[in-house]
């Protein structure tokens, strides 16, 4: 797959921005630093970023994005990267409409990473979402679709046919999002990511809120499914290790969570995984007699057992772990 996220790739493109232009807020030093205005990519050879700082910005995410339209031919653009929009507590809605407005204007769009938010703008449990559902809508030819961020995140079940990669970063899903994904229908969906994340921060989601997706009824042409990031991993392997979707699976990824003996106990006493080509369960509190048994389980399947973790107070009343982010 292709990088993503504060990364120089995407939609297998080059990453490339507009110019600055010249920031009333900003000093005669800091103008001078961003230097002149450098020769533009192709609009169909580049995966396009568009971002404002979160303070200090000489222009407003809709200028930014008027900017955008009226420089680059965006009847060509197929890879679109969405980043700050505004100040930390600022909505996202502000980008989907500008989306939504001109979605005319992107009939070549094809891969859509909305919340490019890196750590030093804002963390990820403290990105603002809003009702994403309309990009959904409005692009029916998109392939890829990433969002980062939880908080106040909308997504409504729906009906999508060209949807290949949706991949759901946050520090806390909430739980009607995570329905909403069970009760879509994505028949050319190959991968499924969702961080689903802690309860401190929106991560609400149970074992009964993954029905949908586990039984994947609206998920034929799944291959790869991550359930990743969560503070019940144990009990997600759990679920996993009866779910029917996983029989169609090739990569099967319960990374950056919590994961411990008790849930790889039920995926070693659940449905074989030996059709798996990769079971990633990298950042886990696992010991290692038990990390030697699933590897003695699936010889032919490719493991990630990286980072392992300890917990903060193994020999305290209560088991004290940790999700990675």
């Amino acid at each position: 797959m292709d990088t993503y996220g504060n990364a120089n790739t995407f939609g297998g493109l080059p990453v490339a921005r507009l110019n600055d232009i010249p920031n009333p807020k900003a000093t005669w030093l800091e103008n001078a630093r961003a230097g002149g205005p450098q020769p533009l990519p192709a609009a169909d050879k580049a995966a396009w970023s568009l971002r404002i700082p979160p303070y200090r910005a000489a222009e407003t995410f809709p200028e930014h994005f008027a900017r955008f339209v009226a420089t680059v031919d965006t009847t060509r653009v197929s890879a679109l990267i969405i980043g700050c929009w505004g100040e930390s507590n600022e909505s996202s809605s502000v980008a989907v409409n500008e989306l939504v407005a001109h979605a005319d204007r992107l009939p070549a769009l094809r891969h859509l990473f909305f919340g490019d938010i890196w750590s030093e703008e804002n963390e990820i449990s403290g990105i603002q979402q809003s009702n994403v559902t309309p990009l959904l809508r409005v692009f029916p030819a998109l392939e890829t679709l990433i969002i980062k961020g939880g908080s106040m995140l909308i997504l409504e079940p729906v009906e999508h046919a060209a949807l290949r990669t949706l991949e759901l970063q946050s520090g806390g899903l909430p739980d009607d999002v995570v329905r909403a994904v069970g009760a879509s229908v994505f028949p050319a969906l190959e991968t499924l990511e969702l961080w689903l994340g802690v309860e401190e921060y929106g991560g609400d989601a149970t074992v009964d809120d993954l029905a949908g997706i586990l039984d994947g009824r609206g998920l034929p042409a799944l291959t790869t499914l991550g359930l990743m990031n969560s503070e019940i991993q144990d009990e997600i392997c759990a679920a996993v290790a009866s779910a029917p979707i996983v029989s169609r699976l090739r990569t099967l990824d319960l990374s950056m969570g919590t994961l411990g003996d008790e849930g790889a106990e039920a995926l070693l006493t659940g449905q074989p995984l030996t059709h798996l080509e990769q079971l990633i369960v990298s950042h886990h509190f696992m010991t290692e007699r038990m990390c030697d048994r699933l590897a003695e389980a699936l010889p032919g399947v490719v493991l990630g057992l990286e980072d392992v973790e300890e917990e903060d107070d193994p020999d305290g009343p209560e088991v004290c772990r940790y999700v990675e982010e």
